[in-house]
């Protein structure tokens, strides 16, 4: 493995229209601190920057719902999300903005190097315009029928529902978002980055960083086995940053280009005269810290970014994590099932590393993972406080009791002593290099190794029944103790930063060579002889049934209070109604489509024959669980082929407040082919 001078660290700048919930936490900023933490206390060079993603429609659409200015909304939202992440001990060195004027810049002059260079297709393209608004519609403005399960209120850039990627041109009966109106098409001009290009270049790059998560590297090959086609990267909008070009009036340049170059802009203005080291230098390793609906983007299209730049290195690693759940389904912002991190610190102050050690525990590395109160209770009652700080307190306490808080001097280490101090070592170094490597559950895990360590060593010693009878080994297991005990202050700094503090005034611990403590050669006699500890205090209190009662009523009012229910559509004639040919069928046959995690094949007798419907239901219902259903299907929409296959018909289902669905099934045993009316 290549040894780099220096570390740049990214994680993904999140959107200034909303607060941060624990599944941004868990998908990016955790992991990437956890990182950065411990590479510091390794002495490497290292930065770690971030900031607010402050244009796109995202925040357009805010903005309308909020009555505000794009400007106020990204204000608004960018401050939340700076005094957030500082109060859960993100510790970036800069927290920047897309808004500001050196990313306008910085991002201005990517376009116009491009365009110098003759690296951008111009071309005129026929787009949705609305005529009420007066305004073309851009993609997110664009509501319509999703051509893959069947959703209707799918956007023109991607369907929430089932997660395809879209075009405007692949809805079904598009409509605008702003007015409910038909649009036309109108033609308009833009620039676009041709990725189709760089195919062959950028699958040599994927390929050569095998040792990438499976997730990653999976979700890329798909996207080149599909071929690259060039991409916009401008468009017709009044929020953003202006095309750099006299006839461009009225463009702004698409938020998926300016984003990421967000990272380079952030770093010029942490770093205004030595940027270039941390992004032009070979001898920097470049690690971007995302989710796993932006791997294409930092995978493919940043990269084919700065290769068409030509002055940048490119990403070494990118450690994408999945999509942490919530009590068992997703996470919904437009809902709000989420637990929102600004209201968690409100509701527990004083417990931001246990959030911190239960997300980091159940980090969605390689699948996706599931949050429960009940969960975080557990932990933090069995691990934190069980076994954490008890094996903490007992060691203080008995240091207090028995030497007036002074480490004992007279030692004589046996055979058991120095195991455990070797075991303690071992842990340290499993630790750091599963950090290293990008697993952090693991890692965590051998942090708390240490605590059960201690325990296991305090029991098996017993110094409390041999203070009387061997003064010499109650000496020397407590001076073995309040080494382990000083050992898991210093590996909790990656994880637990305010739990660190406090072990740090209750050891009063000296200065110490963290080069040192990730060392083979480490003997862990952290705290010398004489050294005098404070008072002990509690590090963890166990939580309340209530308290957590609480917070699942919270979360289980909230599907009440905030239904996804669409609003009633447009009142129709009856004739348009009658054009649709509702029968009843029965599912003979269902089967996952390969490669399509949301899709399911069915077979269903119509009366007449079988017909093929492929249909959106994977996530909620297993195959074998469908066969012989009596269902209610739609006979006469145009057949489609979905991912290859002739879907000639949609399943009828209903979608309840917890985006759960439901089979729309006859009431007693109708006929296959009975007309629904």
């Amino acid at each position: 493995m290549k040894e780099f001078k220096r570390i740049t660290v990214t994680a993904a700048l999140p959107y200034a229209n909303g607060p941060l919930h624990i599944g941004h936490l868990s998908g990016a900023y955790l992991p990437a601190d956890i990182y950065v933490k411990y590479q510091r206390l390794r002495k490497r060079d290292i930065i770690f920057v971030c900031g607010s993603d402050e244009h796109g429609v995202a925040i357009t659409i805010r903005a309308m719902k909020e009555n505000l200015s794009p400007q106020q909304i990204v204000d608004k939202y960018h401050h939340l999300l700076k005094d957030t992440f500082q109060k859960m001990h993100i510790d970036f060195d800069i927290y920047y903005r897309t808004s500001s004027l050196l990313h306008h810049q910085t991002a201005q002059e990517f376009f116009k190097k491009f365009y110098d260079n003759h690296q951008l297709i111009e071309k005129e393209t026929y787009q949705y315009f609305d005529t009420e608004k007066q305004i073309f519609l851009a993609d997110r403005y664009i509501n319509g029928t999703c051509p893959k399960c069947g959703y209707e209120n799918a956007y023109g850039d991607q369907c929430e529902k089932c997660g395809t990627s879209l075009s405007p041109d692949e809805l079904i009966r598009p409509k605008s978002a702003l007015s409910n109106s038909v649009p036309i098409k109108l033609p308009t001009k833009h620039w676009y980055l041709p990725l189709n290009e760089y195919q062959a270049k950028i699958t040599q790059y994927i390929d050569s960083h095998p040792e990438w998560k499976n997730n990653v590297l999976g979700q890329c090959r798909s996207w080149l086995n599909d071929g690259l086609q060039p991409r916009a990267i401008t468009r017709d909008l009044d929020w953003g940053i202006p095309v750099p070009l006299k006839d461009a009036t009225g463009k702004v340049l698409y938020v998926w280009f300016d984003a990421p170059i967000g990272y380079i802009s952030a770093t010029k203005a942490l770093l205004p005269n030595d940027w270039q080291k941390y992004w032009q230098d070979p001898e920097t390793k470049l690690i971007h810290f995302i989710g796993k609906d932006n791997i294409v983007f930092h995978c493919i299209i940043f990269p084919i970014m700065l290769m068409a730049h030509g002055d940048f290195i490119l990403p070494d690693q990118v450690p994408a994590n999945e999509f942490l759940n919530l009590e068992g389904n997703k996470i919904s912002t437009s809902r709000n099932w989420a637990v929102w991190v600004h209201e968690y610190i409100h509701d527990f102050p004083d417990k931001i590393d246990v959030l911190r050690y239960v997300l980091t525990a159940t980090l969605p590395e390689n699948k996706d993972n599931d949050f429960t109160w009940k969960e975080f209770q557990q932990r933090n009652d069995s691990e934190l406080a069980d076994i954490y700080g008890n094996f903490v307190h007992r060691v203080t306490t008995l240091l207090h009791k028995y030497y007036d808080g002074h480490i004992p001097d007279n030692i004589d280490l046996q055979v058991i002593d120095i195991q455990a101090l070797e075991d303690c070592k071992k842990a340290v170094q499993a630790m750091g290099n599963n950090i290293e490597n990008f697993r952090f559950r693991d890692a965590l895990a051998e942090m708390l190794k240490i605590a059960r360590i201690g325990n296991k060593y305090l029991m098996d010693k017993e110094p409390w029944k041999t203070f009387k009878t061997n003064e010499l080994q109650t000496q020397t297991t407590l001076y073995v103790a309040a080494q382990i005990t000083a050992c898991l202050a210093l590996a909790s700094q990656p994880f637990l930063p305010e739990t660190y503090l406090k072990l740090k005034q209750i050891l009063n611990l000296p200065d110490y060579d963290f080069q040192n403590f990730w060392s083979s050669n480490n003997t862990f006699e952290i705290l010398p002889s004489h050294h005098q500890i404070d008072k002990p205090f509690i590090l963890f209190e166990k939580i309340p049934d209530e308290i957590i009662e609480q917070q699942i009523q919270k979360l289980q009012q909230t599907p009440k209070s905030h239904v996804m229910l669409k609003p009633f559509k447009n009142n129709i004639a009856y004739e348009d109604f009658d054009k649709v040919d509702l029968r009843v069928g029965t599912i003979t046959y269902a089967v996952k489509v390969p490669k399509a995690d949301k899709l399911l094949q069915l077979t269903i007798h119509d009366g007449i024959k079988e017909r093929t419907i492929v249909s959106g239901i994977a996530e909620h219902f297993q195959p074998e669980e469908l066969l012989q259903k009596k269902v209610v299907f739609v006979a006469n929409l145009e057949p489609r082929k979905l991912r290859g296959i002739l879907s000639e018909g949609m399943l009828l289902t209903a979608e309840d407040s917890d985006g759960k669905l439901h089979l729309i099934s006859p009431f007693g045993e109708p006929n296959n082919g009975s007309i629904v009316k």
